[in-house]
């Protein structure tokens, strides 16, 4: 159940644009890119690769319980070794989904502070927006 929860939220991201695949796709989405995924069975190379896409940022980079085929058929492609994730509230809801709260800790507190953040920077937006149109009382 818990499977079929965090794959659908996988296809929800690819339907909303909030997902990018593949390697060359990965790589140049990294600097945005809120959570790297990585399958299982990755090759050698594409773990080396996406270990580099991540050094010189602060995403954290996740592999999953999820063969290439898994990934892929819940994405929509025939396989697929590594994703990036671009929205933080979604890559939040995705470790959550995977289960084993004590394994993803620091990944789940991580993502958490930057969810506060994003919707303390959104909220003042918002206020500022606000202040702009009727002036600030």
């Amino acid at each position: 159940m818990e499977q079929n929860k965090s794959l659908g939220l996988l296809s929800l991201a690819r339907k909303g644009g909030n997902i990018v695949l593949g390697e060359e796709q990965a790589g140049a989405a990294a600097r945005r890119a809120r959570l790297m995924l990585l399958a299982s069975d990755a090759g050698g190379h594409t773990v080396r690769r996406a270990k580099s896409f991540v050094a010189g940022t602060a995403q954290p980079l996740l592999t999953l319980p999820y063969t290439r085929d898994e990934l892929g058929d819940a994405l929509g492609t025939t396989s697929c070794a590594i994703a990036a994730i671009t929205d933080v509230q979604l890559a939040l809801a995705f470790v959550k989904t995977l289960g084993e709260p004590e394994k993803y800790a620091d990944l789940l507190q991580e993502l958490d502070e930057r969810v506060k953040r994003v919707e303390k920077r959104r909220a003042e937006e918002k206020a500022h927006r606000r202040n702009v149109r009727h002036g600030k009382s």
